[in-house]
């Protein structure tokens, strides 16, 4: 067993942990640990990469993850880092979140191998108990005081406004009871998580000893451990942009978005991202820092960074069609992308979509006029001329050149530029 929780520390993921003899229960002989992903969207997002990466990290050093997707929990909602009530969600609506969530986590987690990886469903576990089962069983276990104590609780507390529900009052006790759980039933020693689920992790772990005390047993070692939250250096959240999150399944975020965010990583967080996020070795990271800082035009970590996790999330393939779209979209030769790349690249571009009979015989100088590339016919005239003008990669000069559905590549796209990055994309309507 390789030093892991070395490798942890190098790479700033050991923000918390629950006993100091965590460390040599890492490095020592396998031991099995779990993750939890509640069902909010039909996807994980880019910030939920960080602890899948993790049970990834115990994975290739020899351990057992299970990622844990929250059909009971995600019918509760948890208070961690939520300053407000989350909405509840149907039992239909989260059935169809728990399939797409499981999809990330099993493309991201290998589940065959020396140490596969398991996905369960602590709904399987919590359906049997009946209220009163649950309050005689796990709720006499519990403090309400130190329950009190406990960020997710208190920072909601101090809030008037909003307060806090007993529905997400009693997530901690829901968490706690899976960590109880899957001890009980896989011999799972460890919990990781964000940081602002340590209130969660450690009222797992004293309940764990509550219970075995309560047996006249002797408790189970068992262990928690947090890593940072994910925040941009500026302070703003991480996997953000102004037109929404950024998703791990590529029917919500495409694989060139996900590319592309990560491209442009500040030269202050990417470092950090680098370490969290990619399987370098300790010595290529060490040279993407420097090289940070001796050639940051270069931009070496930014792509390392993008190009890894782009890799991580959607695969090989996937990568080599990012990179060859990028590259295309540098030097306009965009003509040879295939139908589905060039939807990724174009899709944030302006878009005008005419019908095939609308684009026939449409002169270049009307479209440009049209599209707002132009503010008037006689400025058309003036970029054609002075070769500002490109339709499909293509520069174009002639005054009476014509656009057409012959244009189109793939039959769908028409591509026109000015300049280096004007861009407006005519749409054939089917």
């Amino acid at each position: 067993m390789s030093d892991l929780f070395q490798d942890l520390s190098f790479r700033g993921l050991v923000h918390q942990t629950t006993d100091p003899l965590v460390e040599k229960a890492i490095n020592g002989s396998p031991i099995t640990l779990y993750a939890g992903f509640d069902p909010t969207a039909d996807s994980l997002h880019l910030g939920s990469l960080l602890p899948l990466l993790v049970l990834k990290r115990f994975q290739l050093a020899g351990h057992s993850p299970i990622a844990v997707v929250g059909g009971a929990t995600g019918m509760v909602g948890d208070p961690s880092g939520k300053s407000a009530e989350r909405n509840l969600q149907d039992e239909t609506q989260i059935a169809k979140n728990l399939a797409g969530i499981r999809k990330v986590i099993e493309k991201v987690l290998a589940p065959q191998g020396k140490t596969p990886a398991k996905v369960a469903n602590n709904a399987d576990w919590m359906k049997s108990f009946s209220f009163l089962g649950f309050l005689r069983d796990v709720g006499k276990h519990f403090s309400v005081n130190v329950m009190l104590g406990k960020d997710s609780v208190k920072l909601r507390l101090e809030d008037r406004d909003q307060g806090i529900s007993y529905t997400e009052f009693s997530y901690m006790l829901l968490q706690a009871y899976d960590f109880y759980y899957l001890n009980k039933h896989n011999s799972c020693a460890l919990q990781v998580g964000g940081s602002d689920q340590w209130g969660n992790i450690t009222a797992g772990t004293e309940l764990i000893r509550r219970i075995a005390a309560s047996e006249g047993k002797e408790a189970p070692k068992v262990f928690g451990l947090t890593f940072p939250l994910v925040m941009k250096a500026d302070g703003t959240k991480f996997g953000k942009t102004e037109a929404g999150t950024i998703w791990l399944s590529a029917e919500k975020t495409s694989p060139y978005q996900l590319y592309q965010y990560l491209l442009q990583t500040s030269d202050a967080d990417v470092m950090a991202w680098v370490k969290y996020f990619t399987f370098l070795s300790h010595d290529e990271i060490r040279a993407l820092e420097e090289a940070t800082k001796s050639a940051p035009h270069e931009r070496r970590a930014q792509k390392a960074l993008a190009s890894s996790v782009t890799e991580i999330v959607h695969g090989a393939a996937e990568l080599a069609k990012v990179i060859e779209a990028s590259a295309a979209l540098f030097s306009g030769d965009i003509s040879k992308l295939d139908a589905q790349s060039l939807a990724d690249v174009f899709r944030e571009a302006p878009t005008t979509e005419l019908t095939g009979s609308s684009l026939a015989n449409l002169a270049l100088i009307d479209a440009l006029v049209e599209t707002k590339l132009a503010t008037s016919r006689g400025n058309a005239k003036k970029d054609l001329e002075g070769g500002g003008i490109s339709v499909n990669g293509e520069k174009i000069s002639d005054l009476a050149y014509q656009l057409g559905p012959a244009n189109a590549l793939h039959g769908k796209f028409i591509v026109l530029r000015k300049g280096k990055k004007n861009y407006h994309v005519i749409k054939i309507k089917n």
